[in-house]
């Protein structure tokens, strides 16, 4: 029986690790995307890698329709209707133009 509960600690450990390390990621992710001055939580204009501009939901740490790589996504543009990878632009460097286009066109309403 004492092997059982030493396991029950390690296991506990290794679970408090873990959430440690994924919610130390989801921080500095955060952080390093308003330093550079993307908008972070909530809706979001993302460009596409053939230059789609849209709007998403672009939550830290959080991806149901995404495979996130750090500051980019891997997810499906509904303007070329196409699989790619999109990264944030900054609201600040697009015309008004721009800005209406990807405030226009959203994708799947989940993060």
């Amino acid at each position: 029986m004492r092997i059982g509960r030493h396991s029950d600690k390690a296991g506990g450990s290794n679970r408090r690790r873990t959430l440690t390390i994924a919610l130390a990621v989801m921080l500095v992710e955060t952080i390093v995307m308003r330093l550079r001055g993307y908008r972070v939580g909530g809706n979001v204009a993302v460009r596409c890698w053939e230059g789609h501009l849209f709007t998403t939901i672009w939550i830290p740490g959080a991806s149901l329709k995404a495979v996130r790589l750090l500051w980019w996504r891997f997810q499906y543009c509904p303007v070329g209707r196409h699989w790619s990878v999109v990264t944030p632009v900054r609201e600040s460097e697009l015309t008004d133009q721009e800005l209406r286009t990807a405030q226009e066109t959203k994708d799947i309403r989940i993060p």
